[in-house]
């Protein structure tokens, strides 16, 4: 299995247009045409099929996983998180000291 069914049966799975594989690939700003993409759909004997190569492949599990997802949130929030969680167990430990 090359890389172009991988991506046409991704794109079955999904219920993808070509539009929207356009977008999806402009999430991690990827450009890629119509026509190019077309080209990655066509028979392997087709005389403008062009085989998918692992960048565009990549390019567009990652626009998947942000498109399907949302984008990834800011590190901040995690580190105040880790901060606040730390700072809830300092007091639980108080607590304990108190009685």
């Amino acid at each position: 299995m090359n890389n172009n069914d991988i991506l046409k049966k991704l794109r079955v799975a999904h219920k993808l247009r070509d539009d929207d594989i356009i977008k999806i690939l402009k999430l991690v700003d990827f450009r890629v045409s119509k026509s190019e993409l077309s080209a990655f759909f066509r028979r392997e004997d087709h005389p403008n099929y062009v085989a998918c190569g692992d960048q565009i492949l990549r390019n567009f599990l990652n626009g998947l996983i942000i498109h399907l997802r949302g984008p990834m949130p800011p590190k901040k929030a995690k580190k105040e998180f880790d901060k606040n969680k730390g700072s809830n167990k300092k007091t639980t430990h108080s607590k304990k000291r108190e009685q």
